[in-house]
């Protein structure tokens, strides 16, 4: 049962409400048709089908919904697809996603999924997932899933960082400040979030450099899933990605002259993590312009293991005033 946007921090389960969110309802199916070019069979794509699923957005103090939140809706729509097409039973794990953020979301709507299956090869599966409010994708992905396969191993090594313990939790940052969105951010999310520089929700970080590293888990334990697991992963690599171009510009998220979106997002799984087990996320950005920012992240187990790679690209306006 979904939570009430109104309930008391003591009441509300922000945990409980992201798995919530994540547990869609299959709905059936729908035809998706593409007419050729007249006389020209080489354009005519012919009709599929698409599995259709439904779910309900987190509440947000904007009214907008979280990115992150469609994306790993996402991802748990085109998994959902993968029953049965895996090796002895097992569905292939998702290895990479590549998403476009077309149109801001209405948290206070629900979101259709509709899942294209475009290709299950002997080793690889494709899928198309369109995220569609009021009759207009506000998200569209294609997402691949592989059958585990051994082959060549290396990554990088994982940097040095403080153990996340030594560093202040999102609560402890913010809880204090009497203020609608410090309370939303402290009480109201499912991750802990600490950053090893600092946070930036209020304040300008105090140095001037793309780069920084943040430790996340969720606030509890996770069913043992990974599909879950890697829609978490991908929530969660939502939340901080673009901070790297705004400390470079001496920017916090409080500017009232800061104007965000997330514009693309991509992400590669490179081996098993668990979302409710610390992960620590290093990010920087190798360059702003015209508007926009590029980040780019790496997601590291406790134990050094490389377990995922993110890039985004945001849209990052400052006006006059």
């Amino acid at each position: 049962m979904s939570q009430t946007p109104d309930a008391t921090p003591e009441a509300f389960d922000p945990l409980a409400d992201l798995l919530d969110v994540l547990d869609l309802d299959e709905l059936g199916t729908a035809s998706i048709a593409v007419e050729g070019l007249p006389g020209d069979a080489e354009t005519e794509l012919g009709e599929s089908e698409a599995q259709v699923f439904v779910g309900r957005s987190q509440p947000q103090p904007h009214g907008r919904v979280f990115g992150g939140q469609v994306l790993a809706q996402s991802v748990i729509a085109a998994g959902r697809t993968m029953a049965g097409v895996g090796a002895a039973g097992q569905p292939r794990p998702i290895h990479s996603l590549h998403a476009y953020f077309v149109r801001p979301g209405d948290a206070n709507h629900p979101i259709r999924f509709a899942v294209e299956r475009m290709r299950d090869g002997n080793s690889f599966s494709t899928r198309r997932v369109h995220a569609i409010q009021y009759g207009k994708t506000i998200l569209s992905m294609i997402a691949s899933f592989q059958e585990p396969a051994a082959g060549l191993e290396h990554q990088d090594s994982m940097p040095a960082a403080p153990e996340p313990d030594m560093l202040a939790s999102t609560e402890a940052s913010l809880g204090s400040i009497d203020h609608p969105a410090a309370q939303f951010f402290a009480y109201r999310r499912p991750v802990d979030l600490r950053h090893v520089e600092g946070n930036i929700f209020v304040r300008p970080g105090a140095q001037r450099a793309a780069q920084q590293s943040v430790w996340l888990r969720t606030v509890g334990q996770l069913p043992d899933d990974p599909l879950l697991h890697s829609a978490v992963l991908a929530y969660s690599s939502d939340y901080s990605l673009l901070e790297p171009v705004l400390r470079r510009h001496g920017l916090a998220w409080s500017d009232r002259r800061l104007r965000p979106a997330s514009l693309d997002h991509a992400m590669w799984f490179h081996r098993a993590g668990r979302a409710d087990q610390w992960i620590l996320y290093t990010q920087q950005s190798p360059s702003a312009s015209g508007g926009r920012g590029l980040s780019i992240g790496r997601m590291f187990a406790p134990d050094g293991t490389l377990v995922a790679s993110v890039a985004q690209e945001g849209m990052l306006r400052v006006k006059d005033s």
